[in-house]
């Protein structure tokens, strides 16, 4: 439960600072409905990332190994492109948007931890 609500708050906080410093990445509507776009957006890429992205890397594995690991920034991208085409108000324009927005959560997500370490008692 920690996970997921670990990837909930990092899919908002990659959503809105996308908005903040990607050019072109926007929100669309008043200022009321772009926090509640934002919002259902993070939580829906919190839950894509929680439930289909280890699918996806369990399958992609051979390519991540190449790449030494940088396959998974095009995976983010693709879970970011999946919640771009479920929000209409949410605007990611063209590949450069994508790739940066998806940069900017791969880096969250691989910065944050999403569950507690475990202390370790002598």
């Amino acid at each position: 439960m920690k996970r997921l609500l670990g990837y909930i708050v990092v899919g908002f906080l990659g959503l809105y600072l996308a908005t903040l410093f990607v050019p072109g990445v926007e929100v669309q509507g008043t200022f009321e409905e772009g926090i509640k776009t934002l919002f259902f957006a993070g939580l829906s890429l919190g839950i894509v990332n929680f439930f289909i992205k280890p699918i996806i890397d369990l399958v992609t594995f051979p390519l991540r190994l190449l790449t030494f690991g940088l396959f998974s920034l095009v995976v983010n991208m693709g879970m970011v492109w999946i919640v771009d085409i479920l929000f209409a108000r949410l605007i990611i324009p063209g590949l450069a948007g994508l790739f940066w927005t998806g940069l900017i959560v791969w880096l969250l997500n691989f910065f944050i931890p999403k569950r507690k370490p475990k202390i370790k008692e002598e």
